[in-house]
């Protein structure tokens, strides 16, 4: 028992110098303060407002649970440890050895200290070079990242996507909500290249094919980013179909463009012209924020034109042909097991990149 007594110490000690360090109690008092706000009948009178401070307490929720359960946990076995209870060492033993697990996955959440780490990430994936491979390649990419949220419990939703003309698709936008959704996921930002034999082709020739992944914030309320209306142009246009019954025959699909940066957003997945309007409206000020980060811009004003992730950023390769070897060209991580990562696993990719980064930053 003096080993165990001695692990929960360390334990405990480690525990509450992070909890210190993250101001536990300073933001349990911040949520209770929001909590009370939002029980106020008149606080609905302004939706945004109301709508924001909801998001805010429910961030402030998910952060903190956790924290606070781990707290109860180490009270808890603290408490029961000093009765005694030697028959139940291999219990306590056991116990320990969970929760020191889930205080070590906590500890990565401290790299989380971006901006926009905690918030919901939008991925938009377009097939670049390599024609229906390409086009394929992207539908590959889609599924990893949709695995990826399912193993991981975040929800994930496709909000557009254009099918390729022979199989695969051209363009996927999905949403990913969970906690620090996009911390966990902008390093995946960036081009992906495939090395594989050729599906597509009768020689079944070895093919090359990109596409691009970016990765945003998820930007729900207009006033997190102040856009010109006059910097705008909007069009609407009749949405695209295969025919049949379900073919849209209104004008229904947006385009919107930013006119200083250029950057077009294209919606028609609904039949309302004004969902469609919402969504590329929140797509844009995602994307406008990414590269507000990357340029380290003061306002949105300050943002230089064709300066985004572009097709020469690439971040990692796929080899599938002649041997199996998924490497990240940042980190060098590597994984052999390519049927793994395109199911999901993308973990080791992940971690390797919070790893590099938190080493710069020393």
């Amino acid at each position: 028992m003096d080993q165990i007594h001695k692990r929960l110490d360390e334990l405990r000690s480690d525990f509450h110098h992070v909890y210190e360090g993250l101001s536990i109690n300073d933001e349990r008092a911040k949520l209770k303060q929001i909590e009370q706000e939002l029980l106020q009948p008149e606080i609905w009178n302004n939706p945004s407002h109301a709508a924001k401070l909801n998001k805010k307490a429910s961030d402030l929720h998910t952060a903190l649970q956790p924290w606070l359960a781990l707290e109860m946990q180490i009270n808890d076995i603290t408490e029961l440890m000093e009765l005694g209870g030697e028959e139940l060492e291999k219990e306590f033993r056991d116990q320990l050895t969970a929760m020191e697990k889930d205080f070590t996955n906590l500890k990565k959440l401290l790299a989380f200290s971006g901006k926009y780490d905690n918030y919901n990430a939008i991925i938009r994936i377009t097939a670049g070079v390599g024609g229906t491979d390409a086009q394929d390649f992207a539908e590959m990419l889609e599924r990893m990242y949709l695995r990826f949220a399912e193993k991981s419990s975040l929800e994930a939703k496709i909000v557009e996507r254009s099918s390729g003309d022979e199989a695969g698709l051209k363009t996927s936008v999905i949403e990913i909500n969970g906690p620090y959704a996009y911390g966990r996921l902008h390093s995946e930002h960036g081009v992906h290249r495939l090395v594989r034999l050729s599906p597509f082709n009768s020689d079944n020739l070895r093919q090359t094919s990109f596409a691009l992944v970016e990765v945003l914030p998820q930007i729900e309320t207009a006033d997190e980013v102040n856009i010109n209306d006059k910097d705008l142009r909007i069009d609407v246009y009749r949405s695209g179909g295969r025919g049949g019954q379900g073919v849209n025959t209104t004008d229904s699909a947006v385009r919107i463009t930013h006119l200083p940066t250029g950057i077009t957003v294209a919606i028609q997945n609904e039949r309302s012209q004004i969902q469609n309007k919402e969504t590329a409206l929140k797509i844009l000020r995602s994307k406008l924020v990414q590269i507000q980060t990357e340029q380290h811009a003061e306002t949105i004003n300050d943002l230089r034109a064709g300066e985004s992730a572009n097709w020469g950023s690439q971040i990692r390769n796929y080899i599938l042909h002649p041997y199996t070897l998924i490497k990240d060209t940042r980190t060098k991580y590597e994984e052999k097991n390519a049927k793994d990562v395109l199911d999901g696993k993308i973990d080791g990719f992940i971690d390797a990149y919070i790893e590099s980064n938190l080493q710069a930053d020393l």
